[in-house]
């Protein structure tokens, strides 16, 4: 099966800054995909690239095993801040994405927009913040990407419009079948849709995989302080904290923790991307 996105070595400088270093994924198609990280990490740098807006400074990136060009009807965007013209009406938004892409699905559109309860005469000046997100995924939706790319979608909106708007991105994936790339700080809301997850730190991935996968292989250790090097094969500390006498360990296993002096806790999704972000220098510096 096609890679959804796949990067090697993906580099992307402005100037003197790097937004995104020493990128390497591979995605595959038909998932639905959580990226987190803190502000300036390079989520929004790499769903730009993904989607043909910007170039790459060095290394490599393809979207459905191409390279990405901007505008391409197998790739759907939904910018920060669900962008939309705040003078035309949700019927005249609608005619332009009908004009705009050769595959548009009008029955999709229109459905999504009678089920979501727009006014097709209102402008979307006038929509709320909730409304405007459900059109631009609309629009979106109705290209029949194979990719859909959404960057920070819930981000402003309130409790009741963000499950809104997830539930009916879970119904169009499980509809269309298509792969999704979602930008989000919102973990327990990438909890609830995505199956696999990416994170970003200091522009470099942290960690990379299927949600079962890390929440199976990730534990938090507290017992008597010790040296974690000696946790022994199969185990890599993403982050500690030591006591006097006490020492907690957040860890990836892939063997089991059979020492009995450790207590053994699972971890929510949260927990593990919190402890991915907490010491990123620390782990950065050893990737050099």
């Amino acid at each position: 099966m096609t890679s959804a996105l796949t990067t090697e070595g993906l580099i992307k400088k402005y100037g003197r800054r790097t937004a995104l270093r020493d990128c390497t994924l591979d995605i595959p198609a038909g998932h639905v995909v959580g990226l987190v990280g803190p502000n300036g990490a390079g989520k929004s740098t790499l769903l730009q690239l993904a989607c043909g807006l910007l170039d790459p400074t060095a290394g490599r990136i393809e979207v459905l095993g191409e390279r990405p060009v901007s505008g391409s009807p197998r790739v759907g965007f939904v910018a920060q801040d669900t962008p939309v013209y705040a003078s035309l009406t949700v019927a005249e938004h609608l005619r332009m994405g009908a004009h705009l892409n050769p595959g548009w699905d009008a029955g999709l559109a229109e459905r999504r927009i009678a089920q979501v309860g727009l006014d097709p005469e209102q402008k979307a000046g006038k929509l709320s913040g909730g409304q405007r997100a459900q059109l631009a995924l609309t629009i979106a939706a109705a290209k029949r990407p194979e990719l859909l790319l959404l960057d920070e979608p819930v981000a402003a909106l309130d409790p009741l419009a963000r499950r809104n708007f997830l539930q009916g991105l879970m119904e169009l994936t499980a509809e269309q079948g298509m792969s999704v790339v979602m930008s989000s700080h919102l973990v327990a809301d990438l909890e609830r849709v995505c199956d696999h997850l990416i994170v970003l730190v200091s522009s470099r991935v942290r960690v990379s995989g299927d949600v079962d996968e890390l929440l199976a292989g990730h534990h938090r250790l507290v017992g008597p302080r010790r040296d974690p090097a000696g946790l022994g094969p199969g185990r890599s500390v993403v982050e500690q904290s030591h006591t006097e006498v006490q020492s907690t360990l957040v860890v990836r296993s892939t063997a089991p923790i059979d020492d009995p002096s450790w207590q053994v806790d699972r971890l929510n999704l949260e927990d593990i991307v919190l402890a991915y972000m907490s010491e990123p220098e620390r782990v950065l510096k050893g990737q050099r």
